[in-house]
């Protein structure tokens, strides 16, 4: 699916107009995309941000939660891509960057995207190398 296939489909998707974060939005587009185009793959998101009181944070990093890590995963055969999402001005926080060259020691692959362009991109780049394609 083309970029402007996506977008005017997801144009049709009217939603009711609310104060939504722009992340979100680039995310929920990479998502809808990467399952359209590649219906045997997974993809999944990690909800590790957002606020929480401090019995809940506690709770959570009891069940394992890691601060760092990516926003999206992605599977593949044989291999995992780690995506951060984030806007055209926002930067990785210190514990993301952590998390990233520990993915990337560990033999995976890791991408910080700004937008669905850069998402689409990453995907065609992580399966050329995994397929040498």
């Amino acid at each position: 699916m083309k970029y402007d296939e996506l977008k005017a489909m997801l144009a049709k998707e009217k939603k009711p107009q609310r104060h939504r974060h722009l992340e979100g939005d680039i995310q929920e587009a990479c998502v809808k995309y990467f399952r359209y185009a590649y219906p045997n793959y997974i993809i999944f998101s990690v909800p590790n941000g957002g606020t929480r009181n401090s019995r809940e944070a506690v709770q959570l990093k009891r069940e394992g939660a890691l601060a760092g890590v990516a926003d999206l995963v992605v599977v593949i055969e044989g291999a995992v891509l780690f995506v951060e999402m984030k806007t055209k001005n926002n930067k990785q926080q210190e514990s993301q960057k952590v998390f990233q060259k520990n993915v990337e020691r560990l033999g995976h692959q890791y991408s910080v995207c700004h937008s669905l362009q850069e998402f689409q991109l990453a995907i065609e780049r992580f399966i050329k190398d995994r397929f040498g394609i």
